[in-house]
This record gives structure tokens, C-alpha cells and sequence, in this order.
């Protein structure tokens, strides 16, 4: 096992409050947040937005099958920039998890570029692959909640 790191980024048409705030509200977070055969019900997520507060969420497979996921808030730079936890990054005994930083920049037309990183600690690329086709899957998902208004 050894650390690997991907990043995405990805144009929005919202603007960069708009994209922090569904990273960062159960509202936003619940229409987003999982595959797409999942749902992620508002009332199954937990968001402690400040440094060192925890976020947990249950995603919901088609069968009714519980996925928990989470981490901690590391840092919060409304609208900026976030960095949270997947997981325990500081534990040594070999579970998988990652630091997950996204950065929020404006751009000239009202949009965002947005750009995540994902350090993974004790991880293979295969899971890690796995991983970054995840979050595009999940970004896909994202843009399609922004460009909803």
C-alpha cells in the first residue's frame, strides 16, 4: 500500500457561494453526494462546519441498503476553499482514508472552477482510480443540481 493522489477539476455555472454551500449545507450536499443509484436523504447527514467538527452521512442503495460515509472538517474558507477528512488520514493500520481539499475560484462569467484533490493514506491505485471515478460521478451529478435554477 503507498499514498497515491488525483485531482479533478471541474467548470460550474454557479457561483463559488453557491457551489460551497452545496458542499456544505445538508440541502445542498443531499442532492449531489453519492452514485447515481443512491440517494442521500438531508435528514441522514450531519455537517459540524467548523475545523475539526465531524460530517457523516448514510447513503441509501436502490434496496435500502445503508452506506455510511464521512470524515472531519480540517479547514472551511466560505466560499474559497475546504479541506475534510474520508475516513482516519492519521491512522497506521492499514484502513483506507484520504484528505479531501477543493478549492472554489470565480470566474469571469458568474461560473466556478473547481478544483478537488484527493491525498489517499495506505491506498492502491485501483482504489484509488476507483475513488477519483467516484467523485466524477459525483460532480456530474453536482453540476446538473447547479444548473437546475
Amino acid at each position: 500500500m503507498r499514498t497515491a493522489e488525483y485531482s479533478i477539476t471541474r467548470r460550474l455555472t454557479a457561483d463559488p457561494k453557491r457551489v460551497y454551500r452545496a458542499w456544505t449545507t445538508p440541502a445542498g450536499f443531499s442532492r449531489w453526494f453519492g452514485p447515481r443509484e443512491f440517494t442521500t436523504p438531508e435528514d441522514r447527514i450531519v455537517m459540524q462546519t467548523r475545523p475539526g467538527g465531524a460530517w457523516h452521512v448514510v447513503m441509501l442503495d436502490s434496496v435500502g441498503n445503508e452506506h455510511p460515509f464521512g470524515g472531519v472538517y480540517r479547514e472551511l474558507e466560505a466560499p474559497a476553499r475546504l479541506v475534510m477528512t474520508t475516513g482516519d488520514p492519521d491512522n497506521t493500520t492499514g484502513d483506507v482514508a484520504s484528505t479531501v481539499s477543493v478549492m472554489f475560484k470565480p470566474t469571469g462569467d458568474g461560473g466556478t472552477e473547481m478544483t478537488m484533490r484527493e491525498q489517499g493514506v495506505n491506498t492502491d491505485d485501483a482504489q484509488a482510480e476507483g475513488a477519483a471515478a467516484g467523485w466524477r460521478q459525483f460532480f456530474d451529478r453536482l453540476a446538473e443540481h447547479l444548473d437546475e435554477r
